[in-house]
């Protein structure tokens, strides 16, 4: 798949997802052959006043490249200033969000509220197009209000017509959030209706949900945010299905505890070590979702007090895990919650921004 000079192949898009993909993450996921990954999704007005944690969240290194950043904003003159100055970073891809359906952002008509306005959206885009000094604009879009005014085919026309290059479709309407499943019968539509790349988003948890929703619709890629978290393996485990035709399945408890404990080491460089404890908690508990003794994970993990003492914990619940024959009988209940609620840590307001 060729987006602008770029060619990422068959490779996965990581999400933008608030307080997630931060740096630490983005290189465990790119260390996982994610073809592009993204920071997280950043103010236009935050942007263009130089606001300090706005800069702080859409920053990144050379070595992470191909990378996106993703824009939120409703004034096309704001965003052709935030896209200019964005550029100067040289990031390979620039999205436009019109998918957060969270209330707070819908109030002030930015986010999936922008679908209900196909005028507003083509003088955006044409506008992010402007200022972006040829690096590719995306738009992330959902099906619509609801499910009775679906106008996605009309706005991924509008974004095609006014420069976009690629589109990111997640196949539920702002009425859903994450609550319904993902319709990807709209997928296969969208791609049919407009000739520019169209990734899938929504609902894909594992590479065989990948390769079904990719083979049943034509999308040229697929977009992970929920089904990455605790599971960066996805990326790499895609890439071996689509080079051979076999998933390797999940890694082993040893190869997951050594992926967070770099992960850890990453949060803790980039944030030191008290925001990076309550971080390393959350993606610990998410990494061994799977694994047996979860419940006595998530009752420990609460008490620490000290990273050092987390990564005790994780070594010693993996060593825990290897010596057990039993099987996780809580799974489907986990992953269910899971799904709903990214398993028991974010706020509504942050789940809202997950993609």
């Amino acid at each position: 798949m060729k987006v602008g000079n770029l060619d990422i192949g068959k490779k996965l898009f990581l999400a933008p997802m608030a307080e997630i993909t931060d740096s630490s993450f983005r290189k465990i996921c790119k260390e996982q052959q994610a073809g592009i990954t993204f920071t997280q999704m950043v103010s236009a007005d935050g942007v263009v006043n130089n606001n300090f944690e706005t800069l702080r969240h859409f920053s990144f290194s050379r070595s992470e490249k191909p990378i996106g950043v993703q824009i939120l904003g409703n004034h096309p003159e704001t965003l052709f200033e935030a896209v200019k100055e964005i550029s100067k970073m040289k990031p390979d891809l620039i999205d436009l969000n019109c998918g957060c359906p969270v209330d707070k952002v819908c109030s002030k008509k930015m986010g999936a509220a922008l679908l209900d306005d196909p005028k507003t959206l083509s003088n955006l885009v044409r506008k992010m197009v402007d200022g972006s000094n040829g690096i590719p604009i995306s738009v992330k879009l959902r099906l619509g209000k609801d499910k009775s005014t679906i106008n996605v085919l009309e706005n991924a026309k509008v974004v095609e017509d006014n420069g976009g290059a690629l589109i990111f479709v997640h196949a539920r309407t702002r009425a859903d959030k994450y609550d319904m499943n993902a319709d990807w019968s709209w997928l296969k539509k969208v791609k049919e209706a407009v000739n520019i790349p169209v990734v899938g988003n929504g609902s894909m948890f594992t590479p065989h949900d990948v390769k079904e929703m990719i083979d049943s619709t034509g999308c040229d890629s697929a977009m992970i945010a929920r089904g990455a978290l605790g599971n960066p393996f996805i990326f790499s485990r895609f890439n071996v299905l689509m080079e051979n035709g076999i998933d390797p399945g999940e890694p082993d408890a040893f190869v997951v505890r050594d992926t967070l404990l770099k992960h850890i080491k990453n949060l803790e460089e980039e944030f030191g070590e008290l925001l990076a404890l309550d971080k390393a908690k959350k993606h610990s508990i998410w990494y061994f979702k799977n694994y047996t003794g979860i419940n006595s994970l998530l009752e420990k993990v609460f008490s620490v007090k000290k990273l050092d003492t987390l990564c005790r914990l994780i070594i010693d619940h993996t060593e825990k895990i290897m010596r057990s024959s039993k099987e996780i009988h809580i799974k489907e209940e986990i992953h269910k919650k899971f799904q709903k609620k990214v398993l028991f840590w974010l706020a509504d307001q942050n789940i809202s921004s997950l993609g």
